[in-house]
């Protein structure tokens, strides 16, 4: 028996948890897909066969299963429990090529791998999305023998960039979307800005968002929901764990700091200096 948990669903991708509770040694026939997905194991093991060809899987070994292809399972060990990402055909191109060849289906999860796994489930729910094209753009490398180039130029690349999301372009809104409009892969927009400026892309992007909620929490916006939403946040949990990563503090500490007249800032910070107590809101 088969149980499906979406962790996160865009135009572009979905990510699911996969957990399998079969427990038999012949194989059972699943209908062939449309989608190229990318299957990575957290527990247990099970088998598949594809063209013949029989590869036992496990947290070191994943795959990679492409459209149209007659898939049988076997789960002779009980069951497992997997990471299934599904890869729309439009970002699927634009980090294998239009022809790519492929060295096999079996991906051999090393470390650095596994992080990007790991690193992938917990971006989820937030975003993800850049996590999850590093992860892709690896699985590629060891499968894929006819890569899409990546090309020169980050620094222009990058500086058009960063013009499209401080004009609040509605591309801006994400990794795949902003290098659509650019006209690259997004794997190779995301190395640029990590080459460039030393920050992800997502980084990056956050960074001017917070920035502006700054200057709305400063101007008196009374709704942490409505900021949210003007500012491209999932939700409001969204804006403000990121408002507090890059500040350090929570929308609503930051707007008693921006509201408060100089003579208590003053008394805040030789609070802070001299060991005294301080509004445990406003600690950093």
């Amino acid at each position: 028996m088969l149980s499906f948990n979406a962790l996160a669903a865009r135009p572009e991708f979905t990510v699911s948890s996969v957990d399998c509770r079969d427990d038999h040694r012949g194989w059972s026939a699943e209908q062939p897909r449309a989608d190229v997905r990318l299957v990575l194991v957290r527990s247990g093991r099970f088998r598949r066969r594809v063209r013949g060809v029989c590869t036992d899987l496990d947290r070191t070994i994943g795959y990679l299963g492409l459209p149209g292809e007659e898939e049988q399972f076997s789960h002779p060990a009980g069951g497992d429990a997997c990471t299934s990402i599904s890869v729309r055909s439009d970002l699927w191109r634009t980090l294998a090529g239009d022809a790519p060849r492929f060295a096999g289906s079996s991906l051999y999860v090393d470390g650095r791998l596994d992080l990007a796994h790991r690193r992938l489930l917990a971006a989820a729910r937030d975003d993800g999305t850049e996590e999850l094209v590093s992860l892709v753009a690896q699985a590629v490398q060891q499968v894929v023998t006819t890569p899409a180039l990546a090309g020169g130029g980050d620094e222009a690349l990058v500086a058009e960039a960063r013009g499209v999301i401080g004009a609040d372009h509605p591309a801006a809104s994400g990794l795949i979307p902003l290098a659509g409009l650019l006209g690259v892969s997004p794997y190779r927009l995301s190395r640029a800005f990590t080459r460039a400026l030393g920050v992800s892309l997502t980084r990056y992007r956050n960074g001017v968002r917070v920035s502006r909620a700054l200057d709305r929490l400063e101007a008196g916006e009374p709704s942490l929901a409505v900021l949210a939403a003007d500012l491209g946040f999932s939700d409001q949990a969204h804006l403000c764990r990121t408002v507090r990563e890059h500040l350090g503090h929570t929308p609503t500490a930051l707007r008693r700091l921006l509201r408060a007249d100089p003579a208590h800032r003053g008394d805040v910070t030789r609070d802070r200096r001299h060991g005294g107590d301080v509004e445990p809101e406003l600690l950093v």
